[in-house]
């Protein structure tokens, strides 16, 4: 690209994407960003200027192709980029919506260096949801069976992504997934306004169109153990069992009614559709006024649910300062638009319950930020005499997940770290057992979309080379 046409390129102001108005969303549960018009992606994709070393591939857990396929959206050729995309991600709308694209490949786009950077995430978003509209999804060409087998546990991204790469190199493969709907953290974890469930399931239908079988309410460690798949046709097994262990602060009052785990929260409202009670029979307290403890994704997921369900506050309670507020910028801004309250350097202490053991309040206490901790970021302590209560009748605890626990107690020789998360090699994903292979959350613990991604495609790869060899 000539320095005329580059120069030029950088003049384009970057696309604002449409969005409900924050009055009206938080009245329901509808996406709140409502997607790109085709001018509007062409317009964006211009102010790409094709680097001729592109930072931002380097900056993607998969590797797309970013600048080929922002030119074919440039050029109105949308069905083109997405099939670009899939080359390497096999679930391009789901990433458009929730990777972090702002710590990844926007973060090295050298158009950010002197401005915004190229909405990259908008435009995946865009051309994969271009194509499912369009009804132009293209399964590829699957070559000949090798004959050999493999086993995924979990329908996660991490699931998914190997089972989709394996299966395009020739491979059948079973995926085991112990919910009643594939997807995991994608549809038990992320709220329905930020990521539709019918975009989840299409994506999963891509996955089983390509030959992937996927055996649902099937819960590896109970019905079976991976020595027993192992031992009945499998070749090899991935284990992407997840995060699903929901960590507590473990402090007094914690059993009373009313205090949920986000992970118990999340599931009962946005996979069994708890917010559409008594039509879906799964109940959820509402509250009048809620609490969030923690201050990741997860809670602002949380938060931002329960903003739709209770009927006059919800705050988030964090025990260090704004500026180390590990959620997406994006999602906190969503988040104080549509009315979430903050009580930063704050910490609960005990939650007080009425004398039929329901929750009517929190005791917390103010903070004070120390040196850094082994995170980097400033240790918080208490502030002596500085208990206050907070009325509350919900609190959801979002503070983190442990590792699934079943796997690795089922399989012994499957080896883990002192926290759960089973031990791989992270350039190939094996683990210490033979023909065992895992990435995700099980390993990483609680973590992105994409980085779980990023991990099913080097075990996929790995796997591939045992499958053909036989060498471990």
């Amino acid at each position: 690209m000539d320095p005329k046409e580059t120069k030029e390129r950088m003049k384009i102001p970057r696309q604002t994407m449409p969005e409900q108005y924050p009055k009206e969303r938080v009245k329901n549960f509808f996406e709140v960003p409502t997607g790109y018009a085709p001018e509007q992606a062409m317009e964006e994709a211009k102010r790409c200027i094709q680097c001729k070393k592109p930072l931002c591939v380097g900056g993607c857990p998969v590797n797309i192709d970013i600048p080929w396929f922002i030119r074919l959206v440039s050029e109105g050729k949308f069905v083109e980029a997405a099939r670009k995309i899939k080359e390497t991600n096999a679930l391009p709308s789901v990433c458009g919506r929730v990777c972090p694209q702002e710590d990844q490949c926007e973060k090295v786009c050298i158009v950010g260096k002197k401005g915004e950077p190229v909405s990259i995430g908008r435009l995946e978003r865009f051309a994969a949801d271009f194509e499912r509209e369009q009804g132009e999804v293209a399964i590829p060409d699957i070559p000949r069976w090798t004959g050999k087998k493999a086993a995924v546990v979990g329908a996660g991204p991490a699931g998914l992504t190997v089972a989709g790469d394996l299966v395009k190199k020739g491979h059948k493969v079973t995926m085991f997934e112990a919910l009643h709907t594939a997807g995991g953290v994608l549809v038990y974890g992320i709220p329905e306004f930020r990521l539709p469930k019918k975009i989840v399931q299409s994506e999963v239908e891509y996955v089983k169109r390509m030959g992937a079988e996927i055996v649902l309410n099937a819960v590896v460690g109970k019905l079976e153990t991976i020595d027993d798949l192992l031992a009945n046709g499998y070749d090899a097994v991935f284990v992407g069992s997840g995060a699903g262990l929901p960590n507590f602060m473990n402090i007094p009052g914690e059993n009373l009614a009313g205090v949920y785990s986000a992970n118990e929260y999340l599931t009962r409202v946005n996979l069994m559709k708890a917010y559409q009670f008594p039509e879906f029979d799964t109940p959820v307290i509402r509250g009048r006024k809620v609490v969030v403890v923690g201050g990741g994704n997860t809670a602002m997921d949380s938060a931002r649910t329960a903003l739709r369900l209770c009927p006059e506050e919800v705050s988030i309670i964090y025990r260090r300062s704004r500026e180390e507020l590990p959620a997406r910028g994006e999602e906190v801004h969503h988040g104080e638009e549509e009315g979430l309250k903050f009580h930063m350097l704050t910490n609960p202490k005990r939650f007080l319950g009425d004398k039929d053991g329901r929750l009517k309040a929190v005791e917390c206490v103010k903070m004070q930020l120390g040196e850094p901790d082994e995170s980097g970021r400033r240790r918080p302590f208490e502030v002596k005499g500085s208990e206050f209560c907070i009325e509350t009748d919900v609190a959801i605890i979002a503070i983190g997940n442990g590792a699934n626990p079943l796997i690795p107690q089922t399989s012994p020789d499957i080896k883990v770290n002192r926290w759960g998360n089973i031990l791989i090699n992270q350039e190939t994903g094996r683990t210490s057992k033979k023909g065992v292979f895992s990435g995700g959350d099980i390993v990483r613990g609680g973590a992105t979309v994409i980085l779980a991604m990023g991990d099913g495609r080097r075990a996929a790869d790995s796997m591939h080379e045992y499958l053909a060899t036989g060498v471990w």
